[in-house]
């Protein structure tokens, strides 16, 4: 991996756990931890985070975290859309799982006022707060390791929440998918959480807007398989729509 691939790499982990150690990094890229202090060097220059003694932490997190913002906007019109198609798909009695995300978020955004009853299942904080003090809806969050860029909790503990729970419908997020890689992810972390989540539930829609299709994150969850549907937004190119199908994976467009 080129030096500019790699800290790329390493932001794009600190914008999903808001900070890290040199050790873990050497270990993670499989490099020495001079060089990693190096390129912690080129991050805090380039004024994205800033370095503390053994390690660095993502720029503006704090503020973040205290106006419960993701770090992560972009392209927020794609994610409304999406968010729109999945009410399709929740039905009235449900108990859904709503994975942390931004286009997760722009779901539970679009259930308030929907008048579902339903139970939400969610480890993301900013989910259960749009959430909770709506009728008709029951909020239940796991417990874990808090990590502020995503306002979201991880680790095996939240991991084993889910264990003997059957939920009819997950709603899950992903940084980047492609056939080779699959599901892929910024943190290691997160892994274990997300394989829990699809155990649990009958039915999984994996929602990603089209940027996300063909590119990859660190870490690799598994095959496509894992997943019943796709729900992305109309800017996924031909190539991609026909590759899905000739794999027999359902492509749901939302427009």
């Amino acid at each position: 991996m080129l030096a500019n691939q790699r800290r790329e790499k390493i932001l794009e982990l600190l914008k999903e756990d808001g900070s890290a150690k040199v050790i873990d990094l050497a270990r993670l890229f499989k490099v020495t931890e001079v060089t990693i202090r190096q390129d912690l060097d080129k991050l805090e220059k380039d004024g994205l985070v800033i370095k503390e003694h053994g390690g660095a932490f993502l720029k503006n997190v704090e503020d973040q975290v205290r106006n419960f913002s993701l770090a992560n906007q972009e392209n927020l019109d794609k994610k409304e859309l999406i968010a729109a198609k999945c009410l399709e798909f929740i039905s009235n009695g449900d108990t859904i799982i709503l994975d942390s995300g931004s286009t997760t978020t722009e779901i539970a955004k679009k259930l308030r006022g929907s008048n579902k009853h339903l139970t939400v299942i969610t480890n993301a904080l900013n989910i259960a707060l749009i959430l909770g003090a709506e009728t008709g809806i029951e909020v239940i969050m796991t417990g874990g390791e808090f990590k502020p860029p995503t306002l979201s909790l991880t680790g095996q503990k939240a991991a084993d929440f889910f264990k003997g729970l059957n939920v009819q419908k997950l709603f899950l997020a992903t940084a980047g998918l492609s056939l080779k890689a699959g599901l892929t992810y910024p943190s290691i972390a997160d892994l274990v959480v997300k394989k829990a989540m699809i155990d649990a539930a009958d039915t999984t829609y994996l929602v990603a807007d089209s940027t996300k299709v063909g590119k990859s994150a660190f870490a690799s969850l598994g095959a496509l398989s894992l997943i019943d549907y796709i729900i992305t937004d109309a800017g996924i190119e031909e190539k991609f729509q026909q590759l899905f199908h000739d794999n027999e994976i359902e492509l749901i467009i939302a427009e």
